[in-house]
């Protein structure tokens, strides 16, 4: 995901993560709230609970990937932030982006399937 398209300042996070609305599934949480960029933004974390370094970056990598797939789809106008569960490492990819994308689908950020 390239860097524009990232929240990156930890009032940006802060902002997200307190006025969002949020979504959960096992292995991430989403919140979401509306922005005056044109574009989507997405922050990424991954808290000690998640396990130690390896894994923290793990889960964010996987994360990552999984929304640089979905990103083109997304409603523009929004803050996105998404927070790593703690058995996130131990997904694949797949089962990542299919977590992704029933978050995105509840949270009407992408339409639903045919």
């Amino acid at each position: 995901m390239k860097r524009h398209f990232r929240l990156t300042r930890s009032t940006d996070f802060k902002r997200v993560r307190s006025n969002g609305k949020s979504y959960a599934h096992p292995l991430v949480v989403l919140y979401v709230t509306p922005s005056d960029q044109p574009g989507t933004r997405v922050g990424v974390t991954a808290t000690r609970t998640v396990g130690n370094a390896v894994r923290r970056n793990r889960a964010k990598r996987l994360l990552r990937a999984a929304m640089a797939d979905l990103l083109p789809e997304t409603v523009p106008g929004r803050d996105l932030l998404l927070v790593a569960r703690t058995p996130l490492p131990l997904a694949g990819l797949s089962q990542t982006r299919e977590a992704l994308a029933s978050l995105l689908r509840r949270a009407g950020l992408i339409s639903p399937l045919p």
